[in-house]
């Protein structure tokens, strides 16, 4: 078997026989536990129908072929040699013809309508988040969307390129494309960094303000970090607010290295997650002695 066919191998297929399965099945993509490092959030998708793989988590993904490797440690050829084995085994689990272009655009998004969070569904979506309906409604739209599984609606967040981040209960991420990251833009010297849109809107309840006087950069994940950081570096002081886990002090990391002037508000929420979690006061690890909230400098 040549490279280019053992790339047809699904990817679907192999991490099922290892009984890997997607926590979120979505038709044509599925969103799994990343099966090489830790990872609560279920960040790795699983593209069906192209056969490839990302890890949002890392910036990471590929092939098959690179899969394997990232797996097992292994050389590219060792890599081919474990899937030639494996296809042998299972008879060739080889994908179907891809669609070409024209078939492929019946496997987009397509946003139906967009309006006003009114659904009684997003707003106690809105409302468990602890954001007020009015702020969220002046930065985010329901949005009503179909793909081959059919027809859906969440809380819509827009970026830079007119894509959206969607979210709906119970915990329900994803994005409609393209991706991008979101810049609020007040001609200031001063930046706020945010990993999403739920943590920008908690910052602006826990100040008790509608709006920013200072810019703004939500990454929509930290993916999207080499995205932002031309924006990043335009000014002369940065405030990240991260989620707390090896992807966003990661990403924090990141950031430090290319703008010296950085403080890091995360360790102002340490014992959560993210800072929507600090708003709900939703601790990763239940305190063994309840303490008192932290006050929020800028």
């Amino acid at each position: 078997m040549t490279p280019s066919e053992i790339k047809q191998t699904s990817i679907r297929a192999y991490l099922g026989q290892m009984n890997i399965h997607p926590v979120k099945d979505y038709g044509y993509y599925g969103m799994y536990h990343c099966p090489y490092r830790e990872d609560r959030n279920a960040s790795f998708k699983v593209d069906y129908s192209r056969n490839i793989w990302y890890d949002f988590g890392t910036n990471e993904g590929g092939s098959i072929i690179d899969l394997v490797i990232r797996l097992g440690n292994c050389s590219f050829s060792d890599a081919v040699s474990r899937l030639v084995g494996y296809t042998d085994k299972r008879n060739s689990v080889l994908l179907p013809q891809q669609p070409n272009d024209n078939d492929y655009s019946s496997c987009q998004t397509q946003i139906i309508n967009i309006q006003p969070i009114t659904h009684p569904k997003l707003i106690a979506w809105v409302q468990e988040r602890n954001i007020d309906l009015a702020l969220a409604n002046r930065y985010c739209r329901e949005i009503h969307y179909q793909n081959p599984s059919g027809n859906f609606f969440s809380v819509g967040f827009r970026n830079d390129k007119n894509g959206y981040e969607l979210s709906s209960p119970p915990n329900f991420k994803s994005c409609i494309s393209p991706k991008d990251i979101t810049t609020i833009r007040n001609n200031r010297d001063t930046c706020l960094v945010f990993e999403g849109f739920w943590d920008f809107l908690s910052y602006l309840t826990i100040q008790k303000i509608e709006k920013s006087k200072h810019d703004v950069a939500v990454l929509n994940s930290v993916a999207n970090i080499q995205k932002a950081m031309n924006f990043l570096k335009a000014h002369k002081v940065l405030y990240t607010y991260l989620d707390n886990d090896d992807a966003g002090q990661k990403a924090t990391e990141l950031i430090k290295s290319a703008n010296s002037t950085m403080y890091n508000r995360s360790s102002q929420f340490a014992e959560y997650k993210d800072l929507n979690d600090y708003l709900r006061q939703k601790p990763m690890v239940k305190p063994a002695v309840k303490k008192k909230s932290m006050g929020f400098k800028r």
